[in-house]
């Protein structure tokens, strides 16, 4: 992350986004770690710190996005843009499956997003299960 994102800016981006990651809605209180701010257009690619272009991302979401934007489609083998969690609704494109521990992409945009991020890497998926089992998940 480059450039400096003001304590009232990550305030505001906390509130907005509710302590939780804007692509798979893990939540801070969940995960036991802090959110990181994520530039949804990465500053290498001419992104601002803006509230319009930062949003909150677990660490696992925010590595593997890293400087990514857009991605192949596994469906149609098109390239996609990713999710965009301020100017998208993430139901829209998303959704969880039974037990809560997968998302599942319900667009190209979703489908993309989650193979892009590993949204449904093992570990997740396992700890979801928990989650779920003791009333944490999914999300509201």
């Amino acid at each position: 992350m480059s450039g400096y994102i003001s304590q009232n800016l990550r305030s505001q981006i906390e509130s907005i986004d509710r302590k939780r990651c804007c692509y798979c809605l893990t939540t801070e209180a969940n995960s036991g770690m802090p959110m990181t701010i994520d530039h949804i257009q990465p500053v290498s690619k001419g992104g601002l710190n803006t509230l319009e272009n930062l949003c909150l991302a677990c660490r696992t979401c925010n590595e593997y996005k890293s400087d990514t934007t857009e991605a192949i489609d596994p469906l149609t083998g098109e390239i996609v843009a990713l999710f965009n969690p301020r100017q998208q609704n993430w139901k829209e494109h998303f959704q969880w499956n039974n037990d809560a521990s997968q998302i599942e992409g319900l667009s190209p945009i979703g489908r993309t997003t989650v193979i892009a991020l590993r949204m449904n890497n093992a570990v997740i998926v396992a700890t979801r299960k928990r989650w779920f089992a003791i009333g944490w998940h999914p999300p509201d």
